[in-house]
């Protein structure tokens, strides 16, 4: 039985689980670097090395059970691939289990969303991103990987942070007060807590790993310069989850680099800090 991070299959049974994990290693729409489909499989890969104690949170949030589900493998058209995403998240929903997703591409997400806002109606949805990726339509698709947040942008509360790159076309889309680019966040000391007191009750949590810098993170399709880093995006999250009921997340854009480890070991650990912030940081506080 394949687990995440190699934990007891105790730790993995569905049955035993808090936590479902979908992978979804589709890369069908990417306009530049290629490989997002090979994200899951080598944040799976860099897990088999990640220590399970959380020193930070003074958790091993496997205990509480992760299970890994079948990938989500539909790519015969974007549009059937966000189709197959939604059905497979709103049925593990209706099991009560806290449900996370890796992509690849950006795409996913839309699927996943679409999902979550039929259970919650009052969803808001951060996005951690250098693009704002809110085209309606690119190369034929309103599923393009350009154009993962415009149908959130319409039924949801959309946060947008980090973002550094869009075309102009997107900005009739911009929710003035909710988009944080990276440049304003350098110069607002209190940017982390203007994101937050825009949260609704239930927050869906996006993260494309372009976000960060490239410096820290090259493996993505599309790296821009200017990024966030590790620490200020933790203590980003930490606030969020401290503030809000994070209802799921998922995790994108991981386009490997053979023979360059630490990204992908980044983004399991980035998966596994959320875990960690979603069921043990507010137990840690009160210590």
């Amino acid at each position: 039985m394949k687990t995440f991070a190699g934990i007891p299959e105790e730790n993995a049974d569905f049955k035993n689980s808090e936590v479902v994990l979908i992978p979804v290693p589709y890369d069908g729409t990417s306009t530049y670097g290629k490989g997002a489909d090979k994200g899951p499989e080598a944040i799976f890969e860099a897990a088999k090395n990640m220590e399970l104690y959380d020193i930070e949170t003074d958790s091993e949030v496997y205990k509480k059970g992760i299970y890994l589900s079948d990938p989500v493998l539909e790519d015969s058209s974007p549009e059937a691939m966000v189709e197959a995403v939604d059905k497979e998240v709103t049925d593990y929903l209706t099991t009560g289990k806290f449900v996370t997703l890796l992509g690849g591409e950006h795409s996913v997400s839309i699927g996943s969303i679409r999902a979550f806002r039929k259970k919650y109606r009052d969803l808001t949805v951060l996005q951690l991103d250098a693009h704002s990726d809110l085209r309606q339509e690119y190369e034929g698709s309103a599923c393009n990987h350009a154009c993962a947040m415009h149908e959130a942008s319409k039924t949801c509360d959309l946060v947008q942070v980090g973002i550094r790159s869009m075309d102009e076309s997107e900005l009739t889309h911009v929710r003035k007060g909710y988009f944080f680019p990276s440049y304003d966040i350098r110069s607002n000391e209190y940017w982390k807590e203007d994101v937050v007191n825009l949260l609704g009750e239930n927050v869906y949590i996006t993260i494309d790993l372009d976000v960060f810098d490239p410096s820290i993170m090259p493996s993505t399709g599309t790296p821009e310069p200017g990024g966030l880093l590790w620490n200020e995006t933790l203590d980003l999250l930490k606030m969020v989850f401290r503030n809000a009921n994070v209802v799921g997340f998922d995790i994108v854009e991981l386009a490997p680099i053979k023979g360059m480890n630490a990204p992908d070991f980044m983004a399991a650990k980035l998966y596994y800090k959320l875990l960690s912030y979603k069921y043990h940081l507010q137990s840690w506080d009160k210590k």
